[in-house]
């Protein structure tokens, strides 16, 4: 793992190194200033506005400052010019550092790590001299009346010398030129002078053409004024003349037109009256036409209302008979939809009756054959409890018999007497001999209905109760005697209070 792993990390460290190193030697240029990077390569490398890289360590970074220079060149005593007056020039000049990279060496190497001040100087000195060379060379007059050429040829001259120091010559002006004699000044007031004598000939010269003009035009006019009123009366003559031809032709022109004027008036009259007659006839004809045109449109109009009505009221009709008929298709189509509905649904109920019914005909087979299996039992089982019934009372005798009749017969009593427990009130009318409330008479229904039922399983069964209780044969859990005579003397009224 570790032999694996140093390359790894020597690699990690490299790349760490190198872009440390980088990060040192990365430099960037403002437009404004130029930077050198001298050292590794044979040749310097000049960055200006820009971004390079610099090898740390070995390769050196110098600035040049680009910005302009401004340097005021005087000369420090008189030159004599060209024709000899001796005069002192004053001009401002921007210098800057060239831009151009063989120059830009040349001022590396002549004013790296220099300041602007120390550039100025050189640079004053070397513009002095050649704008004391152009001085010797022109004539006072000629550098006055035309600066820009003594400019112009102070900057050709001195441009190969700035520039072997790798400088530029952005501007030059010259500012003043200066003589102690006054020449500029005698100079001025000569030209001045001769502008003014210049200036009087003109106004002279102005002033005689313009009154040789002015008479020419007076001249002129008057002329102009003579034949214009010449001109003006023969065109009056010849408006009168005309005026006159004119009025007689119109005159007569006039007399024919009343004449042809009568004439054509008195035919007007008759074509009018005329026209008159004919209108009046065709107005006739025309009203004649307007009334039957009228009966026609009342006709037609008339028919045409008719008909419409009728075309209403058939469209009307032939509507409403469209709309009762599908209204009736919608009914029957809704009738036949119920009906299928219906039929659906009667269909759904009796197959779902039909499943009840199976499902309960199922439980009906069922329960009866359950029913059917346990009456089956139970008829067996009473089967056989009647046969030993019978085999019981086979053996049993009347005495036997009656013993089980009289056992029941307290129970018979409670029922017979039970109407007499719901009765809240009772009211008893007349009664017989010897009764005095006719209370015994109701208590006595009991007894005579207990012998009624004596008398019944006598003929029922041939058992005579009475007799085996007075025969003694069993010795009775109840023993009643109730005298039941003169039943047939009392009329008893039983009355409930609910009624």
């Amino acid at each position: 793992m570790k032999a694996i792993g140093l390359p790894a990390i020597i690699i990690i460290i490299l790349v760490v190194l190198f872009i440390f190193f980088m990060a040192i030697g990365y430099v960037k240029a403002p437009p404004d200033m130029a930077y050198i990077i001298s050292g590794f390569k044979k040749k310097s490398t000049i960055v200006i506005g820009k971004a390079s890289i610099r090898i740390p360590f070995f390769e050196r970074l110098d600035k040049l400052n680009l910005r302009l220079i401004p340097i005021d060149v005087k000369t420090s005593n008189a030159v004599p010019t060209a024709d000899y007056i001796n005069i002192n020039v004053d001009a401002t000049v921007n210098i800057k550092i060239s831009s151009e990279a063989d120059r830009l060496r040349l001022a590396a190497e002549n004013f790296l790590n220099k300041n602007t001040e120390y550039i100025a100087g050189v640079a004053r000195e070397v513009l002095e001299g050649n704008v004391r060379e152009i001085v010797g060379k022109m004539r006072l007059e000629e550098m006055v009346s035309d600066r820009q050429k003594f400019a112009n040829l102070v900057k050709e001259n001195a441009e190969p010398d700035l520039a072997a120091m790798g400088l530029d010559i952005v501007s030059f002006n010259v500012q003043n030129f200066v003589d102690g004699n006054d020449v500029i000044e005698n100079l001025g007031i000569d030209n001045i002078v001769k502008i003014k004598k210049t200036a009087a000939i003109a106004r002279a010269e102005s002033e005689r053409d313009i009154k040789v003009a002015q008479a020419a035009a007076d001249k002129e006019s008057n002329d102009a004024a003579v034949a214009a009123q010449t001109e003006i009366a023969k065109k009056q003559n010849e408006l009168a003349i005309k005026k006159s031809e004119l009025q007689q032709e119109s005159d007569t022109k006039k007399a024919m037109a009343d004449a042809a004027y009568e004439i054509q008036k008195e035919e007007q009259r008759k074509t009018i009256e005329v026209t008159t007659a004919n209108a009046d006839i065709a107005r006739q004809e025309r009203e004649i036409e307007l009334k039957q045109k009228q009966v026609a449109v009342k006709e037609r109009a008339l028919e045409a209302e008719v008909k419409k009505q009728a075309d209403a009221d058939k469209y009307a009709a032939q509507q409403k008979a469209d709309a009762a008929l599908y209204q009736r298709q919608k009914e029957a189509e809704a009738k036949q939809f119920e009906a299928q509905r219906e039929a659906e649904a009667r269909k759904a109920q009796a197959e779902a009756d039909r499943f009840s019914k199976e499902q309960e005909a199922e439980g009906i087979r069922a329960v009866g054959e359950a029913e059917a299996s346990a009456i089956q039992a139970k008829g067996i089982a009473e089967a056989e409890a009647m046969e030993r019934k019978a085999e019981a009372y086979a053996k049993y005798n009347k005495a036997a018999v009656a013993e089980m009749m009289i056992k029941v017969l307290p129970d018979i009593a409670a029922k017979i007497a039970e109407p007499l427990g719901q009765i809240d009130k009772i009211t008893i009318i007349g009664g017989g001999e010897g009764d005095s409330t006719g209370v015994n008479q109701v208590a006595g229904n009991v007894p005579v209905v207990m012998a009624k039922l004596f008398e019944s399983m006598k003929e029922a069964t041939g058992i005579d109760l009475s007799e085996i209780i007075k025969a003694d044969t069993y010795d009775a859990k109840v023993n009643r005697n109730v005298n039941v005579s003169g039943l047939d003397d009392v009329n008893v009224v039983i009355k409930n209070s609910d009624s």
